[in-house]
C-alpha cells in the first residue's frame, strides 16, 4: 500500500481529519487505549473465541483452558473499552463482540501478522 493511498487516505476515509496530518490528539489517544486493550494475549483469545459467537463465562474459560475469575476480570477490561457486549439471562452473563469493528480489527490485525 503506497502511503497516498494508505495511511494518510486512510484518515480522509474514515473522517478522522480532512487534512494528510495525524488526527487530532484525543483522537491519537482513544486509539492509543484501543491498541492497549489488544495487547494482552488473553484478551485477543477471548475476542477470537467471540467471533461469531455468543458465550458465558463459564463456557470461555473451558475453551481457554482458564479460570471463570480470570476470564470474568479481562471481560470486564473489554467491556470498560466498548469492545463486548453483555446479556443476562437469570444468573448467566452472555457475551459478543459489541460490534463489526471488533471482528475487522482482529481479521486485520491476523492478516497483517500473517503475511509477515
Amino acid at each position: 500500500m503506497s502511503e497516498n493511498n494508505g495511511l494518510k487516505q486512510g484518515f480522509r476515509l474514515q473522517g478522522l481529519t480532512g487534512s494528510p496530518e495525524s488526527p487530532p490528539g484525543e483522537t491519537v489517544h482513544r486509539l492509543a487505549d484501543l491498541f492497549k486493550t489488544f495487547g494482552d494475549p488473553t484478551r485477543i483469545r477471548i475476542l477470537t473465541v467471540l467471533s461469531g459467537q455468543e458465550l458465558c463465562v463459564c463456557d470461555i474459560a473451558d475453551l481457554l483452558g482458564m479460570s471463570q475469575s480470570a476470564i470474568s476480570h479481562q471481560l470486564g477490561v473489554l467491556r470498560q473499552a466498548g469492545l463486548v457486549s453483555f446479556r443476562r439471562e437469570g444468573r448467566t452473563v452472555f457475551y459478543s463482540l459489541a460490534d463489526r469493528h471488533v471482528s475487522m480489527i482482529l481479521s486485520q490485525g491476523l492478516e497483517h501478522v500473517n503475511e509477515g
